[in-house]
């Protein structure tokens, strides 16, 4: 063979074995995906290869491949995004690194921190890509490298954070990071900028963190959290199933690019994510999101909206869901001398500067005029607190707090309506023109108006409405009107916590209910502004509230009546018996509502007396939530209104009882003590059952609660649920519901659900697991010693299964006696 060939067949050999080692991603130099091809893991759940989110920039990255929706989980050059997808390619670099070259490009677009050589990569099934020595060790894996998306087999460490993409668009780094917090790296958090916490979770207790009861649920994930005291201390989760024959669902974490910590799990069903749980709860929570000047709402489509007479900074960034830039006045300067400032109301903010002093209105406004820097103000006119803000106004929302404590805010914006000095004389000459006609038109639009009483209380509340224009959706009455329409307030339907509610009937032969308030807190301006946010809130599951008067020293609500009363009503053996369909479209409906309260509207309403007497059924047997707000309307004196609230101790949760602060659990308790009443028939506290009096004083009244729960933990539902059912009730439902009832009433109030997942857990979303059995109820009725009742009855035997209330007074006004039920529309 002469030497040409043999050098020639050499070559070939080489050629060969090159293109093998490509194949197998094993030589230096090797290519393991050109542009659009990409690499499955081995049950073909995870996929790698190049991704764009719009057509100019090109990522590598790992998606889950067995679902329909495109969902990436981890993405490499997230800073250096390619150009020309034809020219990418990802292979191994001659150090065994990997590594994503553009062509053109001299230098990597990105390349892995392994120190050690590899010569294997594989794509796991867990969606972690990996890098391995000869060894098969692992010198480098994707898990250690997380973005924006933790999970099932992933450590979180102190040095490994979740970063959200930029936008939905864009999967560069963005604003929000979940981190363990040090320096004591005990529990997690979410930061804007890497320097402002907004949420945290609460520290471990060693199956869930305090502030997310939602992990206490087993069936989706189980967690592990090494030593969190110790440098190395890392926390991840795997999934688990109820069932283990079957397949644990999918599942991920995510901070999402509106700052969210999202936890999704995958449903075949419906093919598509649901959202589990999410923390802040309230997207209007999220540090910055809406950047300087922009004003978040829960209620609109998108969360950020700008103020009147300013426009986004970035319009294409705003359209892709990027806020951060916020907000710019319409006009190109920053400042004009004519500014003038436009009210916002009782807003939260944070400033970049705020510089506090003690002055007028007017002093404050001459202050702010004098620096173009200073973008607004906030003044206090009982305390005369000023407070001018340059630089930029970020968090802008809504609050539902007393403005005599917060103070009104004002934006300085750009004087409307001032006539130039190069305004031509004809245009001032049309100007003169159209306004002479419109005052034409308004002095015959009042001589109309004159001409009827009704017309001319017409336009008393139309002027209300333009001092208040958030009350746009209500009805300003008059005292007289209301006198009229409750026939001189003769028709008592009931009394609640905050006043007697009368049966009324407006000129359009409308029924209403009108709650005649005892205590009121505020001036007329103050009481209006508070209304405004109860107005202003709608939910199929709450009463809507019609109108208000604030005349003179009376202050009452309006409401729609409600034809069936309250649930109260239905709560006696002498009264009509509900369907178990009816009763369990109460408890959905009732959640539905007060998950809106707590959690959907702009602010977080706490709504502090959640009781049978406050859920209304309308013509439709629907559940009607009835009261919310009231108790931030009349001032939030706990102890007084607790004084002064009869019948509903029962339902009051220890922490509230014991002087601690309380949140939106202490609600959660109140309707876990509800749902048991909807559940068993009867009130919570009752005359003992016949022939299970066991040998007590006629006074003692019988405790429900503590009986139920036990019964119900030992898995007996069926003892408890109202037997004038006979058997005619969904098992699967009323266990759902007595389970749900018992998480409610827990004695700790980190461990009681939220109420938007006591509604997923109503619907069936999301499985209950049998609860622990709460031990505090006793306490909640009256503060007299329990006893238990001896012998047995229908609803079981032993010793404490029973309990009974010495009750303190024979009278119905004692704390541990429920107000009577079924008299009429109380709210």
């Amino acid at each position: 063979m002469s030497q040409p060939t043999s050098i020639f067949l050499a070559a070939l050999a080489l050629l060969a074995l090159s293109a093998i080692l490509e194949a197998a991603g094993e030589a230096p130099g090797a290519v393991l995906i050109r542009g659009n091809s990409t690499i499955l893991s081995d049950n073909g759940t995870f996929e790698l290869g190049f991704f764009s989110t719009n057509d100019d920039s090109w990522f590598l990255g790992i998606r889950y491949a067995s679902i329909p929706i495109p969902t990436y989980v981890w993405v490499a050059n997230r800073e250096n995004p390619i150009k020309n997808l034809a020219s990418a390619t990802l292979g191994m670099t001659e150090t065994g690194r990997l590594a994503v070259k553009e062509s053109g490009n001299a230098g990597f677009v990105w390349q892995s921190e392994n120190s050690e050589p590899s010569s294997k990569m594989r794509l796991l099934d867990t969606g972690n890509l990996v890098l391995l020595s000869e060894e098969m060790n692992i010198v480098w894996q994707s898990f250690d490298f997380p973005t924006d998306t933790w999970l099932p087999g992933m450590n979180l460490t102190k040095d490994r954070s979740l970063v959200s993409w930029r936008s939905l668009a864009d999967p560069s780094p963005g604003f929000y990071t979940l981190r363990l917090k040090p320096p004591g790296y005990g529990e997690f958090e979410l930061v804007y900028n890497a320097s402002e916490c907004y949420w945290s979770s609460g520290h471990w207790t060693g199956n869930a963190f305090t502030n997310v009861p939602e992990m206490t649920i087993p069936y989706i994930y189980r967690f592990h959290f090494d030593d969190p005291f110790k440098p190395s201390a890392s926390f991840g989760y795997t999934e688990t199933s109820l069932d283990s024959a079957l397949k644990p669902p999918l599942t991920r974490f995510q901070v999402d690019p509106n700052g969210q910590l999202m936890q999704y799990t995958w449903s075949s069903q419906t093919e598509n994510w649901n959202t589990f749980w999410k923390e802040p709860e309230n997207q209007c929570r999220v540090y910055g999101l809406c950047g300087s000047l922009g004003f978040c709402s829960s209620r609109t489509l998108r969360p950020c909206e700008c103020l009147s007479g300013f426009m986004p900074m970035d319009e294409i960034g705003w359209t892709s869901g990027d806020y951060s830039k916020g907000c710019r006045r319409k006009s190109n300067s920053p400042c004009e001398e004519d500014d003038v400032f436009e009210e916002l109301g009782v807003m939260g903010f944070e400033g970049e500067v705020v510089e506090s002093f003690s002055g007028s209105k007017s002093s404050c406004e001459k202050s702010c005029l004098s620096n173009c820097s200073c973008v607004g103000l906030s003044h206090n006119e009982k305390t005369s607190l000023c407070k001018n803000i340059y630089g930029s106004l970020l968090n802008l929302r809504n609050l539902s707090s007393n403005p005599l404590l917060e103070g009104i805010l004002f934006v300085r914006v750009q004087r409307r309506g001032i006539v130039k000095k190069n305004i031509s004389k004809s245009m001032v000459l049309v100007a003169s023109i159209v306004g002479s006609i419109a005052v034409l038109g308004l002095s015959i639009l009042i001589v109309l108006i004159w001409r009827s009483k009704r017309h001319k209380e017409r336009k008393k509340q139309e002027d209300a409405g333009e001092a208040f224009p958030v009350l746009l959706n209500l009805r300003v009455f008059t005292y007289k009107e209301l006198q009229t329409a409750t026939n001189g307030f003769s028709e008592k339907l009931g009394h609640g916590g905050f006043g007697a509610v009368f049966r009324g009937q407006l000129p359009d032969s409308t029924p209403v209910a009108v709650k005649r308030l005892e205590r009121h807190g505020g001036a007329e301006k103050e009481f209006r502004a508070e209304v405004c946010t109860i107005g202003n809130i709608q939910h199929v599951n709450l009463v809507r509230l019609r109108g208000f008067c604030s005349d003179s020293s009376h202050r009452l609500l309006v409401y729609d009546y409600m034809p069936n009363g309250p649930l109260s009503a239905y709560l006696r053996r002498d009264t009509p018996n509900l369907s178990w369909e009816v009763r369990f479209r109460i408890a959905i409906g009732t959640a539905r509502g007060i998950a809106y309260l707590h959690e959907e509207c702009r602010d977080c309403i706490i709504h502090c007396d959640i009781k049978p007497e406050n859920i209304l059924i309308d013509g439709d047997f629907m559940a009607k939530v009835s009261d919310f707000g009231l108790a931030k309307l009349i001032g939030r004196d706990f102890s007084r209104v607790i004084a002064t609230m009869r019948g509903t101790w029962g339902y009051v949760a220890p922490e509230w009882i014991s002087g601690v602060g309380i949140t939106t659990k202490a609600d959660v308790y109140s309707f876990g003590m509800t749902l048991l009443e909807l559940l068993g028939g009867r009130r919570n506290v009752e005359e003992p059952p016949p022939g299970d009096r066991g040998g007590g004083s006629e006074g003692d009244k019988w405790f429900f609660p503590p009986w139920a729960a036990r019964q119900i933990v030992e898995g007996d539902v069926a003892a408890v649920v109202d037997e004038r059912l006979g058997g005619a009730y969904n098992r699967e439902e009323a266990e759902r519901v007595a389970l749900v009832a018992v998480w409610c009433i827990q004695d700790e109030e980190n461990v009681r659900p939220t109420m938007g997942l006591v509604v997923k857990m109503l619907e069936g979303v999301v499985e209950v697991p049998i609860p622990p059995p709460p031990k505090l109820i006793q306490a909640l009725v009256s503060g007299e010693s329990f006893q238990g009742i001896r012998g047995g009855s229908g609803h079981g035997t032993g010793s404490s299964a029973n309990e009974r209330v010495k009750s303190p007074a024979a009278s119905d006004s004692s704390p541990g006696v429920p107000s009577s039920p079924g008299n009429g529309n109380v709210m």
